[in-house]
């Protein structure tokens, strides 16, 4: 299991999120889509879980990663956690490891870091135009 520490989410410049018909969405990460399932949503605890759907594009098993968000009331921020859990072959458990942490998780946490520090300019911008468009 990855240990709980701000790690990430999907963004323009590393990953994009794609709809998909049926149960399964996919990402685009790397030049490759990876399929996932949601596993579990929770407006309570701000969190959902998803696993890969179909076979994992990596040597690893049982993979199930969690997102929770957890509001700071003080300064109106938020903590996000991104962790996961599976199987893979003991040889190979620190590099993989390594790879969600690193690879996954810290760069796609950057990006919506990076995306939120605009105070949300970009959805207004958004909403802006859809109002034109309208």
């Amino acid at each position: 299991m990855l240990g709980r520490a701000s790690r990430a989410r999907p963004s323009s410049n590393t990953a994009r999120r794609e709809i998909r018909w049926g149960p399964c969405a996919g990402v685009s990460y790397g030049g490759n889509v990876i399929r996932q399932v949601l596993l579990a949503h929770s407006d309570i605890e701000r969190s959902y879980s998803y696993a890969f759907c179909g076979a994992p594009p990596f040597p690893v098993q049982d993979y199930v990663a969690t997102i929770r968000v957890t509001p700071i009331v003080a300064d109106g921020a938020a903590f996000v956690e991104w962790w996961a859990t599976f199987d893979c072959a003991a040889e190979d458990r620190d590099q993989w490891v390594r790879h969600f942490e690193q690879e996954g998780f810290a760069k796609w946490l950057a990006a919506l870091r990076h995306f939120l520090s605009d105070g949300g300019a970009r959805a207004d911008r958004r909403a802006r135009a859809r109002t034109c468009l309208a």
